[in-house]
């Protein structure tokens, strides 16, 4: 069985945001969420290491 990811987000943050744009949040959103964020930065990591760089930087995301 897969190792769930730990979140990468601060949830009441993001519900506090989508509340704010007067709407809310479904109970597996967070998830979604915080997974979309591990996608982002692992293909930022694909292109730092591309590059040659250990440092990822904002033109990386």
């Amino acid at each position: 069985m897969a190792k769930k990811k730990e979140s990468l987000i601060v949830a009441s943050k993001v519900k506090a945001y989508i509340k704010s744009k007067k709407m809310m949040t479904s109970s597996d959103a967070l998830e979604a969420i915080s997974n979309q964020v591990y996608n982002i930065l692992d293909a930022a990591i694909v292109r730092t290491k591309a590059n040659r760089r250990s440092t990822v930087k904002a033109q990386d995301l």
